[in-house]
């Protein structure tokens, strides 16, 4: 195999700024995401279904906005402004997380930080596309991803080195987030979209271009429906392990180590992606989501969920940034950030469903009840990925 490395110096230099502006972007993001289950169960007193309804809410806000912003990103052809704009209101919004006394106020700090995501994601995934061609696409988005997850690597690592100083208070450390987040604004304002301009659409706006989409792409969004239904949040693994009897130093530990995994895998499974077709790649992916889901639902030891996470990382590998790839093969030139952005819609929408359900399954049948149905979605969803037809990639 290639290695991605030799392939680093081939990528366009605003995709590489595209990368650091998500390493600095989940660095503050990171930091928080495995303290704030057991924040908001041991200092702000909510109950675990909440878990669910909180986070299902923010990937609702964060997948219809990107539906919106990415179809004004076509529309007006612009990117770089819905990414700044994003990514400054969601360095604004952490700290109203340690300032929270009620699990609403972490609802709407939540809400308001996906608000940001939503905003920025389909402009800046459809920006890659546009700095990327069909050769290296899989590698330029593995790249990205594996940059975004480094920042998860070493989110969580900063946050263990502030745990011994701040242990009892906890809101300072959604106090300090804001330095690296307000990073990533300041990188993201250098980028430089193509000189080339998008290519201009002859129609009228149109919402919901449906009818304009593939069969395949069409196809592609309602697997993802399927699968986004049975992945609950990651707060409820993280809730799982702590639950296990894991301190909250071994909880963050084992979270880095599946970012570390992920974050290596990225873009080796991009460059492969490029040789042998991203299908083939999200299929083990779903299929790996399978075997950890199931897994998950049984573990009840420390050195499980390590072996179990390690596999988790190569799931979200092999599906976060090669789905949005594999999307954008699908899609018309035109009409790439609105394409990307009904993806996400429809799977954050997926995911809220799924949330609120897992909360609920949680508190009837325990940890076993949202796994169980995790493994199964997952499981039709690869099975429905390999009876599509695959169509040549787009420009």
């Amino acid at each position: 195999m290639k290695n991605p490395l030799s392939t680093w110096k081939q990528l366009n230099p605003e995709a590489k700024k595209l990368g650091y502006v998500s390493f600095f972007g989940d660095v503050a993001s990171e930091m928080l995401y495995p303290i704030t289950p057991i924040f908001l169960t041991t200092v702000v007193g909510a109950p675990p279904q909440v878990l669910g309804l909180i986070e299902g809410v923010a990937d609702a806000t964060s997948a219809c906005l990107q539906w919106f912003s990415g179809r004004l990103s076509d529309r007006w052809k612009k990117r770089t402004p819905f990414i700044v704009l994003g990514y400054f209101l969601s360095a604004l919004s952490r700290p109203m997380i340690g300032l929270s006394t009620h699990w609403g106020h972490v609802l709407f700090a939540r809400a308001s930080d996906r608000f940001g995501k939503g905003l920025r994601s389909s402009p800046r995934d459809a920006l890659l596309g546009d700095l990327s061609t069909p050769e290296n696409r899989g590698v330029t988005f593995g790249w990205h991803r594996g940059m975004d997850t480094m920042g998860a690597v070493l989110g969580p690592i900063v946050a263990l080195s502030l745990l011994p100083y701040f242990s009892d208070r906890l809101r300072w450390l959604y106090l300090f987030a804001v330095i690296p987040g307000f990073c990533s604004v300041l990188i993201a304002n250098s980028v430089q979209e193509p000189t080339a301009p998008i290519k201009s659409q002859k129609k009228p706006l149109v919402w919901l271009p449906w009818k304009t989409w593939s069969t395949d792409f069409r196809y592609y969004v309602l697997t993802w429906a399927l699968f986004s239904i049975g992945n609950c949040t990651d707060f409820f693994l993280i809730l799982k392990v702590k639950n296990s009897g894991a301190s909250l130093t071994q909880t963050i530990l084992v979270y880095c180590f599946f970012n570390v995994i992920y974050s290596l895998l990225s873009p080796v499974l991009g460059e492969l992606s490029d040789r042998i077709g991203r299908k083939k790649i999200l299929i083990a992916g779903f299929f790996i989501f399978s075997f950890v889901y199931a897994g998950f639902a049984v573990a009840d030891q420390l050195w499980h969920f390590i072996v179990l996470y390690a596999f988790y990382g190569a799931y979200n590998a092999a599906t976060e940034g090669l789905g949005k790839a594999f999307a954008v093969d699908l899609i018309p030139a035109e009409l790439k950030a609105s394409g990307l952005g009904f993806l996400g819609a429809v799977t954050g929408l997926s995911s809220l469903i799924g949330g609120v359900a897992a909360g609920l399954m949680w508190n009837e049948f325990g940890a076993g009840g949202p796994m169980r149905l995790g493994a199964l979605t997952a499981f039709v969803a690869a099975v429905a990925l390999i009876l599509m037809k695959q169509k040549k990639a787009s420009a």
